[in-house]
């Protein structure tokens, strides 16, 4: 048996690690082409709704990188990070009374919201089914 342990290629990365910025686009495009299509097929409330939650899924994306950022910042300087779940709850408790706000007054349909919410995790399977064509064709 060989005395080496590591496995092949191990010095150097197969793939290349995922991007955030290329996952923004793809929801941006999913959100205004699924407005685009929920008007047309649905209705013009339902393809608004589906934009209105693609912007409150970057909302919560970019609340949550901000949070992130300063926990592991505090973390860099040498200060023992202070990890509040408060800050967490509470993102999602305002996202929450912005869908019953809109819920409650009928000014969207929810279904529509909902699927643009839901826009971020199609865009990392759009992401993922990409990187799969790229690394099969080379």
């Amino acid at each position: 048996m060989s005395d080496n342990l590591e496995p092949a290629g191990s010095d150097q990365q197969l793939t290349t690690p995922p991007r955030n910025e290329r996952i923004l686009v793809i929801l941006a495009v999913l959100g205004v082409g699924g407005s685009i299509a929920g008007a047309a097929l649905v209705s013009a409330r339902f393809g608004l709704a589906v934009l209105i939650g693609c912007v409150l899924a970057f909302v919560n994306y970019y609340w949550m990188q901000h949070s992130l950022k300063k926990i592991f910042s505090s973390a860099v300087d040498g200060k023992r990070p202070r990890f509040l779940g408060a800050g967490y709850f509470i993102r999602y408790l305002v996202l929450g009374c912005v869908v019953a706000f809109i819920y409650t007054l009928d000014l969207l349909p929810i279904s529509g919201l909902l699927v643009g919410m839901a826009g971020f995790g199609f865009a990392i399977l759009v992401e993922g089914f990409l990187r799969v064509i790229k690394s099969r064709n080379g």
